[in-house]
């Protein structure tokens, strides 16, 4: 008898989630972050949700990223490359256009290297094209997200090493021994915030693992 492969596996398991509405708490996850009444946010679908992790799947979309920047700290390198789109956004660009802030902010951390990533508007998404960012910026544009289907865990309080670390360390462990757990041998992981770093309390947070 031949054995299926652990993709073609996670393949069904969508399959069924997603038509034949057998995946327990397809319709239920996360509540919707505060902040996406306010900002625009990426839409999503939720495939699956349990008390540990859920599964998204995301249409990919245009973002801005900064480029890669080695730091010692979370802290260090996501706010060197928020700094830089964020001023981006302000008008910080070759036309002097002022772009309106969305949410949620991804940062992608990998051997101590971070990516900033913000959400293109609508309106940029097709027809209007985006302002020039300025040269030394090194800001390129993106087509996010780079996988089919990301897995989350959400936490809660500020956003550093000290609170990443067990996050990411509990998602990868939650997915062990479920259909997704492919997604929890990737070195590169993602940051999610959807608050103001200025924002100190009621914080939603967010690390995901993506996969195919």
């Amino acid at each position: 008898m031949m054995m299926s492969s652990p993709r073609t596996a996670v393949c069904v398991f969508v399959f069924l989630c997603l038509f034949v509405s057998e995946c327990k708490g397809a319709d239920e996850g996360y509540p919707p972050a505060e902040t996406c009444s306010r900002l625009e946010c990426p839409p999503y679908k939720v495939i699956q949700t349990q008390k540990e992790f859920e599964i998204r799947s995301y249409d990919q979309a245009l973002w801005l990223a900064s480029p890669k920047i080695p730091a010692a700290t979370y802290k260090e390198g996501a706010s060197k490359g928020f700094r830089i789109l964020f001023s981006y956004y302000r008008g910080n660009n070759t036309e002097r256009v002022t772009i309106n802030m969305t949410a949620l902010v991804l940062i992608d951390v990998l051997n101590s290297t971070y990516t900033v990533h913000f959400y293109v508007p609508k309106k940029y998404q097709t027809g209007t094209s985006l302002p020039t960012p300025l040269p030394t910026d090194q800001i390129t544009k993106v087509t996010l997200p780079k996988f089919k289907y990301v897995a989350v865990r959400r936490f809660d309080g500020l956003i550093n090493d000290g609170t990443i670390a067990p996050a990411i360390a509990a998602l990868r462990q939650s997915l062990q021994g479920t259909p997704y757990q492919q997604a929890a041998a990737a070195a590169q992981f993602t940051v999610a915030g959807y608050n103001s770093p200025r924002r100190l309390t009621n914080r939603v947070n967010e690390v995901w693992l993506g996969f195919n």
